[in-house]
C-alpha cells in the first residue's frame, strides 16, 4: 500500500480523460501501479502537449485533440477530469425510471440547461455513463439512470440529488434473494451529506427502510399535500408544495403520457427539475411537450375502436399491475415470457375488470396456475403471430389490448424491444 492506494494495477486498463494537474498526477500513479494506460485530450497547446510526450515516455498510450471512445469504453477505471462539475442527478428504482430520467433531462433542456443523460437508459437512447466525461462543453447537468447492477460496483458516488422511484421484487432469478437486490439498490445512498437532497414516494415504507438514516434533505412525491408530500395531485392539477406554498403546474389531463403512474412519474421529474432550479413555468412547457417513450405504455394504434399498447418494458409483476392500475378503458392482456421466479398471484387484484389474459411463452402455464379464476384466461401457443390473433379476437370497441408481459423477454425474442417492436408490426397489421 502507498499513500492509502491499492498497489498493483498489473492488467487493470485505466482512461484518464484531461491532461490537467490532476488528470497527469493520476496517469503517473496508475503508471507506477503498472496499470495499462489510455490519456487523452481535446486540447493541442504547447503545454498540455509536452505533458501527453512526458505520460507517452512513460508508457502511457495518449491521444492529444480527441478521444477514442472505443478505449475508454472498454476500460476497467474512467479517471474524468475534475472540471466536470458535481451536479449529478441519479435515478434509481424498480420501475419507472427511465422515464423519469427522461423526462427529468426534458424539463431542464426545456429549461434552457445543457443536459448530459446517460447510464442504464434502454435501446440506444442514451449513451453510458463514462462517455458523459467527453462531452465539450460540459453540460450543467448530468442525469444518470441507474440499475441495481451498477449501482453493486460504486465506490465515491455522490449525486446531488438522488431520485428512488419506487421499490418491488425484480431479478429474482439473477439475485440469490429480494434483500440481496434492496442492498445494491441502497447504495446510492452510500456517500451522502448534508448536502444531498433525496426525492422519494410518500409513504413507501420498503423506501423509506431503504434511506435508512442517510444525511440529507428529504422531499417526496406521491400521497397528499395535507401527508406532508412536495409533489401531489390535487383537483386535477400536478402541485408541487414548499416552505408552505404551493405551485399548480399543468392539469393532469394535459399530460401527453398514458396512464396514471405516468402521472406519477412526471410528478416525480418535476419535483426533481425543480430542486435545480426550474420554475413552475418552465415545468409546465416542459411536460407539456412531453413524448411517449417506446415500449413503456406506448400508444401504437386505434383499429376499430380498439386501442393497441405496447408496454413490453413491463418485465416484471409490479410494472404490469402499476399498467392495469394505470388504464380506464377495459383491458385484454397479453402476458408471459421468461419465468424470473416471481409471484404471479399479486395480479389477481388488479384483473378485475380485464376482459381477458392472453398467456404466452415459458412462464404461461405457472401463470395460468396463479391467475386462475381471476379473469377469463387464454392459453395461446406457437407463434407470436397466434398470440397477438387472440387479442385481436378477443378485444371490443373501447377497449385497449395491452403487452405488459410481467415477465423478460428471452424466450422467443432477443430483448423486450424487439417484442415490443414485433408486437407493433403485428398490431397495424404490417407483417
Amino acid at each position: 500500500m502507498e499513500s492509502g492506494f491499492v498497489s498493483g494495477l498489473s492488467g487493470v486498463k485505466v482512461a484518464v480523460i484531461g491532461l490537467g494537474a490532476s488528470g497527469v498526477a493520476a496517469a503517473r500513479l496508475a503508471l507506477k501501479q503498472e496499470g495499462e494506460v489510455y490519456v487523452s485530450d481535446l486540447r493541442t497547446d504547447a503545454q498540455t502537449t509536452a505533458r501527453g510526450a512526458q505520460l507517452r515516455s512513460l508508457g502511457a498510450v495518449v491521444d492529444m485533440g480527441g478521444h477514442d471512445l472505443e478505449r475508454v469504453a472498454e476500460a476497467d477505471l474512467v479517471v474524468a477530469s475534475p472540471g466536470i462539475p458535481p451536479s449529478l442527478i441519479a435515478i434509481t428504482g424498480t420501475n419507472g425510471k427511465t422515464t423519469t430520467s427522461m423526462l427529468t433531462a426534458h424539463l431542464l433542456e426545456t429549461a434552457g440547461h445543457r443536459v448530459a443523460l446517460g447510464g442504464n437508459v434502454g435501446g440506444g437512447m442514451a449513451p453510458p455513463a463514462s462517455e458523459l466525461a467527453l462531452l465539450e462543453p460540459v453540460p450543467e447537468w448530468y442525469v444518470l439512470e441507474l440499475s441495481s447492477f451498477q449501482l453493486a460496483g460504486v465506490d465515491t458516488l455522490r449525486p446531488d440529488i438522488g431520485v428512488v422511484t419506487n421499490l418491488s421484487p425484480d431479478h429474482l432469478d439473477r439475485y440469490e434473494s429480494l434483500d440481496a437486490y434492496y442492498a445494491d439498490k441502497r447504495h446510492i445512498f452510500d456517500n451522502a451529506d448534508e448536502a444531498s437532497r433525496w426525492v422519494l414516494p410518500a409513504g413507501d415504507p420498503s423506501v423509506n427502510h431503504l434511506a435508512g438514516e442517510a444525511s440529507g434533505g428529504r422531499y417526496y412525491f406521491g400521497g397528499t399535500r395535507a401527508a406532508g408530500s412536495h409533489a401531489f395531485l390535487e383537483d386535477g392539477m400536478l402541485t408541487l408544495a414548499s416552505a408552505g406554498q404551493t405551485e399548480s403546474v399543468l392539469a393532469e389531463e394535459a399530460l401527453p403520457l398514458l396512464g396514471r403512474h405516468n402521472r406519477l412519474n412526471a410528478l416525480t421529474a418535476a419535483l426533481t427539475a425543480r430542486l435545480t432550479g426550474v420554475s413552475a413555468e418552465e415545468l409546465a412547457e416542459g411536460l407539456r411537450t412531453a413524448k411517449p417513450l417506446p415500449h413503456r405504455l406506448e400508444p401504437i394504434v386505434e383499429l376499430n375502436g380498439v386501442l393497441w399498447v405496447n408496454d413490453s418494458k413491463a418485465t416484471n409483476v409490479a410494472a404490469t399491475r402499476s399498467a392495469l392500475e394505470s388504464l380506464e378503458r377495459p383491458v385484454v392482456l397479453l402476458a408471459g415470457g421468461t419465468d424470473k421466479g416471481e409471484d404471479f398471484s399479486s395480479l389477481r387484484g388488479s384483473l378485475a375488470g380485464v376482459r381477458a389474459v392472453v398467456l404466452f411463452g415459458a412462464a404461461a402455464e405457472r401463470m395460468a396456475d396463479q391467475l386462475e379464476g381471476s379473469a377469463p384466461i387464454v392459453m395461446a401457443g406457437g407463434q407470436f403471430t397466434d398470440v397477438v390473433g387472440a387479442a385481436r379476437r378477443l378485444a371490443c370497441p373501447g377497449d385497449i389490448a395491452l403487452l405488459s408481459p410481467a415477465c423478460s423477454s428471452f424466450d422467443m425474442f432477443t430483448d423486450y424491444e424487439d417484442r415490443g417492436r414485433r408486437f407493433a408490426a403485428l398490431a397495424r397489421g404490417s407483417v
